[in-house]
């Protein structure tokens, strides 16, 4: 078994419960972290063998420009495409974080964890 993981996908998007929050926007950070079999690849040296980590960007991209309120709701919908069309990866654990979150203090950012195996 074998690990990849993409660390700091950065997107502009406008999630959040607030009115504002949909009209102006927000950055976000992403962590993903998959679980896979990663013997054919380090055997075959073939793309076609392992989990294209572009795939997996692309659908975090994707998924965080459609809107949602909470960020547990698109953590999910990341981590159910994931599973759905990259049929390799065995586990997934995601990380979203609002970075300056509209909340009334001086905070860097509020981050939510969610993971799922096959």
């Amino acid at each position: 078994m074998g690990i990849i993981k993409l660390t700091n996908i950065r997107t502009f998007s406008y999630h959040g419960c607030l009115e504002e929050e949909a009209k102006i926007g927000s950055n976000y950070r992403v962590d993903l972290t998959i679980k896979t079999n990663l013997k054919p690849s380090a055997q075959t040296d073939e793309l076609n063998d392992t989990v294209d980590y572009v795939d997996l960007n692309r659908i975090v991209v994707e998924e965080m420009a459609i809107r949602a309120k909470l960020l547990e709701h698109v953590a999910q919908r990341i981590i159910d495409r994931v599973l759905k069309e990259l049929l390799p990866v065995l586990k997934i654990k995601i990380e979203v974080t609002k970075l300056n979150p509209p909340i009334g203090g001086d905070v860097e950012g509020v981050t939510i964890r969610m993971k799922k195996k096959r």
